[in-house]
């Protein structure tokens, strides 16, 4: 098992469908002890209950330093101390510039930019002390791309604000022996955008995309594992595309 004995934290695991519910099945499997963590207290509690134990589910805003800090805390004196962190909490909005108010702004900022951020503020003393650590930030295609179909500028900002920021970590943080990665997915077959891809926009996207078909949040998961075991253990600062060949450099 790539993950065995190892304790992961994992944002954004609400929605059954969510790319962080679908990487911690799969760091479940792979032997990790898992910390689940969510801003809905019924979402996130049935995301810890469908895993089971040792697995633990806990309520967080990560983008509040203090709930972040609290919440780490917590995690390491129920499973042990952290080895893995996967940012992946996020929303969405495709409001066009003009309409864009402080509150939309500092909601997509907040959860996207500053919760991976501060989650990674809040593991990185426990990950120092240990010697070692892996940090794995979801960002998006929208941040290479300038946005897209559903996200506008504000959301682009923040996704390509994570690019930055995992390459600045993992330039300080490699003394250390923690490794800090990004990835990057396109288009993806989950509710992330509740209800907004339509059939018929799936379709249209599939017909770009090299490959011939959307992403799932399987995917994603499967790199995210890449990423946070020793398979990738002389890879750190990176950007992995996860588009079926729709943004090839």
């Amino acid at each position: 098992m790539l993950l065995k004995d190892k304790v992961a934290v994992v944002t954004g695991v609400g929605s059954d469908s969510s790319i962080g519910r679908a990487t911690a099945r799969v760091f479940a499997a792979q032997g990790a002890r898992v910390a689940l963590i969510d801003i809905d207290m019924e979402a996130v509690q049935a995301s810890g209950t469908a895993l089971g134990e040792p697995h633990r589910a806990y309520l967080s805003d990560v983008s509040d330093a203090a709930q972040c800090r609290r919440t780490i805390s917590h995690i390491v004196a129920d499973l042990g101390p952290v080895d893995v962190l996967v940012n992946s909490a996020g929303i969405v909005h495709g409001t066009r510039i003009t309409e864009i108010g402080a509150d939309e702004y500092n909601e997509v900022l907040d959860t996207n930019l500053r919760g991976t951020f501060l989650m990674s503020q809040a593991v990185v003393p426990h990950m120092q002390a240990q010697g070692s650590g892996n940090i794995v930030c979801v960002s998006s295609i929208a941040g290479q791309s300038g946005g897209g179909v559903f996200g506008s500028s504000h959301y682009a900002a923040a996704k390509s604000g994570i690019f930055g920021l995992a390459k600045a970590l993992a330039r300080e943080l490699a003394p250390h022996g923690i490794r800090v990665n990004a990835v990057a997915p396109g288009p993806i077959d989950n509710d992330f955008t509740k209800g907004r891809m339509t059939s018929d926009i799936k379709r249209e996207l599939a017909a770009k995309i090299p490959l011939g078909r959307l992403g799932t949040p399987q995917d994603v998961a499967n790199a995210c594992l890449f990423l946070a075991s020793d398979l990738s253990s002389y890879i750190t600062g990176i950007v992995l595309d996860i588009n079926g060949g729709l943004l090839i450099h």
